[in-house]
């Protein structure tokens, strides 16, 4: 089952990804109600949340030095630096927490791993060939939809509902190339273990230009989709204010990026 938009229905990642893999399904009513049963959880109870970033970790430590291919997701929240001026310190500690294990869920269940959280922001990142099912670039891609239709249908409900709060808005960059495992010390079971390189930083540059509840894909991940899945994007490079010529192969080109169409 495909996420239900409650109007008439429209193209979605989800449903391409369904179609290459009948076994594999999504059950977006019972996604959305533990959701929505986490939040209230948290909200009544306290910090309910587990630790995500294990898996991470110890992915890392078993790779360190080495280069690895993947796609590389940014998502955070619009509007964060407002919300921690405006808000008491428990609700927002609750919004910010609650979001970000949320979208490290989310970033799971299309097996991906929880790099970190900087602030109100979460990193995630899919390894090439990690599954044979689907590719990491089709995963990442449909971890983004489904990550603004939970902002959307679970936890912006909650928000307006019970917490008398405006709803929130998120904007995700995704790209795609080989980084470094590096790590931060000698200890190799307590050093700080990290990733470096071009794919880190361009999902972090072109989220930033990313409008509320929009995805953007750099050209890199964009040509790991096959035609059918790439009619989902438009290239927005002509819309920059500035080029991207130095993350380009080819200097004299600008790198492309392309917005997902749906919101």
């Amino acid at each position: 089952m495909s996420f239900k938009s409650g109007k008439e229905k429209t193209p979605n990642i989800i449903d391409m990804l369904l179609s290459k893999n009948p076994d594999k399904t999504i059950d977006s009513d019972t996604l959305i109600k533990n959701v929505q049963d986490r939040i209230n959880n948290a909200l009544e109870k306290g910090y309910q949340y587990t630790r995500v970033i294990d898996s991470s970790e110890k992915f890392l430590r078993k790779n360190v030095f080495g280069q690895i291919n993947m796609a590389v997701l940014y998502v955070d929240i619009v509007g964060s630096t407002k919300m921690s001026m405006t808000l008491p310190p428990d609700k927002l500690s609750t919004i910010i927490s609650s979001f970000s294990q949320e979208m490290s869920y989310m970033i799971e269940k299309f097996h991906g791993y929880v790099l970190k959280f900087v602030g109100d922001a979460v990193i995630g990142y899919f390894v090439e060939n990690e599954t044979d099912q689907i590719p990491a670039a089709y995963n990442t891609v449909a971890c983004a939809e489904s990550m603004i239709k939970v902002v959307k249908q679970g936890i912006n409900p909650i928000l307006i509902e019970k917490m008398a709060l405006s709803e929130i808005s998120i904007k995700i960059g995704i790209d795609f190339g080989n980084n470094t495992v590096v790590r931060y010390g000698a200890d190799e079971q307590k050093a700080y273990v990290d990733l470096l390189g071009p794919a880190m930083n361009v999902a972090a540059k072109i989220q930033n230009l990313a409008k509320p509840n929009q995805i953007i894909v750099g050209q890199d991940i964009y040509n790991k989709l096959d035609p059918y899945m790439q009619e989902f994007f438009l290239d927005m490079t002509d819309e920059l204010n500035y080029p991207l010529k130095h993350y380009s192969n080819d200097q004299e080109k600008n790198y492309h990026v392309y917005r997902y169409k749906y919101q």
